[in-house]
C-alpha cells in the first residue's frame, strides 16, 4: 500500500468512527445501522466492512481508549499513599468528571452491551475493561470498610455506591453547565455523598451479626 493509499485508508477509518459516535450519541446504539454509519462517513455500505466487521467492533473502538485512560487514572490515584477513604473520593471525582465531560457518550461507554459486574470473564473485551474498573471500586470500598476478600457485602455495597455515581452523572446529563463548572460548584456535595454512603455502610455492618 502506498503512502497516499494508507493515508486515505486511515482517514476513512477515522471518518467511520466519528460517524458512529455521532449517530450512536444522537439516535442510540440499537437504532443505528451500519448502512447509516457508512452514509454519514461518506463511504459505501460495503466498504465499511473492510474496516469494522459490525457495530460491536465500532462500539469497542469508540469506548476502549477513553475508558482505558480513566482506568489508568484510577490506578494512578489508587497508587498514591493516602488513606482508603481519600482514594475512594479521588476515584469517585475522577469518574464523575469523566461522565460529565463525556455526557453525550456516557451511556454508550458504560451501558451498551454491558454484562453483570460480577462476571469474571465476559466475552467482550470492552466488558472485561468495564468490570476490571468496577473491581477497583470493590477493592477500595473493601479497604475502607475493613472487609475480607471473600465478604459478599463488598459487592453489594459497591453496587449501591455505583448507583449513586450513575445518578449524579444522569442528573446533569442535560445541564448547560460545563463539566468544569459543575465540578467546581458541586464537588463538596459529591464528596458529602461519599461520606454519607460510607457512614451508612458502616452502620449496616455494625447492625449485623459478626460473620464467623
Amino acid at each position: 500500500m502506498t503512502t497516499k493509499q494508507k493515508l486515505k485508508s486511515e482517514e476513512t477509518r477515522k471518518n467511520i468512527v466519528e460517524a458512529a459516535g455521532k449517530l450512536f450519541a444522537g439516535k442510540g446504539y440499537d437504532s443505528v445501522t451500519m448502512r447509516e454509519i457508512a452514509k454519514e462517513a461518506g463511504c459505501s455500505h460495503t466498504a465499511i466492512y473492510i474496516y469494522f466487521k459490525d457495530k460491536e467492533a465500532l462500539l469497542t473502538q469508540l469506548s476502549m481508549p477513553p475508558l482505558q485512560a480513566l482506568l489508568d487514572k484510577f490506578d494512578a490515584l489508587l497508587g498514591e499513599d493516602r488513606p482508603p477513604e481519600h482514594q475512594l473520593k479521588a476515584i469517585s471525582l475522577a469518574f464523575i468528571g469523566f461522565c460529565l465531560t463525556n455526557r453525550n457518550m456516557y451511556n454508550l461507554f458504560f451501558g451498551t452491551k454491558s454484562v453483570r459486574v460480577d462476571d469474571d470473564s465476559p466475552d467482550m473485551e470492552l466488558n472485561r475493561l468495564r468490570n476490571h474498573m468496577f473491581g477497583k471500586l470493590i477493592e477500595t470500598l473493601r479497604a475502607c470498610l475493613g472487609l475480607e476478600s471473600d465478604d459478599p457485602r463488598a459487592l453489594s455495597f459497591s453496587r449501591v455506591y455505583m448507583f449513586t455515581l450513575n445518578g449524579i452523572a444522569s442528573t446533569y446529563a442535560e445541564s448547560e453547565e460545563s463539566a468544569e463548572q459543575l465540578m467546581n460548584r458541586l464537588e463538596p456535595t459529591f464528596l458529602l455523598a461519599s461520606d454519607v454512603l460510607l457512614s451508612g455502610f458502616r452502620q449496616q455492618l455494625a447492625s449485623e451479626p459478626e460473620r464467623r
